[in-house]
């Protein structure tokens, strides 16, 4: 069985994926700022000092940002108070960790510390966001078609919609981990290259002055 992370890791970078391996380098690293996610009521309240908070914006930003989403995310509420956390679910074919567990109707919720996208979120966080919510239909029995993706850094929650689109999104990265043998090419969008652990194994040449010029 897969494991979440291994999808959204082949969706970001099946390269990475072959060396992390490779290396047997699969230990979880420190996340700053994930605690943020269960904390939104007192950080939205107005006497509490976010100064030396792990934050990614500024203090004004960021309460301006959580209170839009609390306006906007029907489900707001139980994501402050998750039924259950860091819920292990195990479905047909992945399994891993949601971090927040709603109850009725049951949905689960992935939160990430990175930086958002201006709208929706990042493919490897839905392809994460769906494989949670596979295997919970799977575990209940039933189906379900929302999940949520909390940028806990930035205070947005976005609801994803699990369409078919997104399914098929799944679908690929199933298929790319089951069928992972030797290195996949190189990306192309270098910039992801530059903060790499695996960048001087995988012998990419990330982009500079000098290689967008001449390269």
């Amino acid at each position: 069985m897969i494991a979440f992370t291994e999808l959204a890791l082949a969706t970001y970078c099946p390269r990475k994926l072959y060396y992390r391996r490779k290396n047997d380098d699969f230990e979880a690293p420190d996340q700053p700022g994930f605690e943020l996610a269960f904390r939104y009521p007192s950080l939205l309240d107005a006497a509490t000092d976010l100064t030396d908070e792990p934050i990614a914006i500024s203090p004004a930003s960021f309460r301006k940002n959580l209170r839009r989403t609390r306006r906007r995310v029907d489900r707001f509420d139980e994501l402050c108070s998750p039924a259950r956390r860091s819920v292990y679910l195990a479905g047909r074919d992945a399994h891993g960790v949601a971090h927040k567990l709603l109850a009725d109707p049951p949905a689960p919720s992935i939160v990430s510390v990175g930086t958002p996208p201006s709208t929706g979120v990042w493919e490897p966080h839905a392809v994460r966001a769906v494989a949670a919510t596979k295997a919970l239909a799977y575990e209940r029995e039933t189906k379900i078609e929302t999940a949520y993706v909390e940028y806990a850094t930035h205070g947005l929650i976005r609801e994803l919609e699990i369409t078919g689109r997104r399914r098929a999104q799944y679908r690929r990265a199933v298929r790319t981990v089951e069928t992972l043998g030797d290195p996949p090419p190189r990306l192309q969008q270098r910039t992801k290259c530059r903060s790499c652990a695996y960048r001087e194994s995988c012998g990419v040449r990330t982009e500079s002055l000098f290689t967008r010029l001449f390269g």
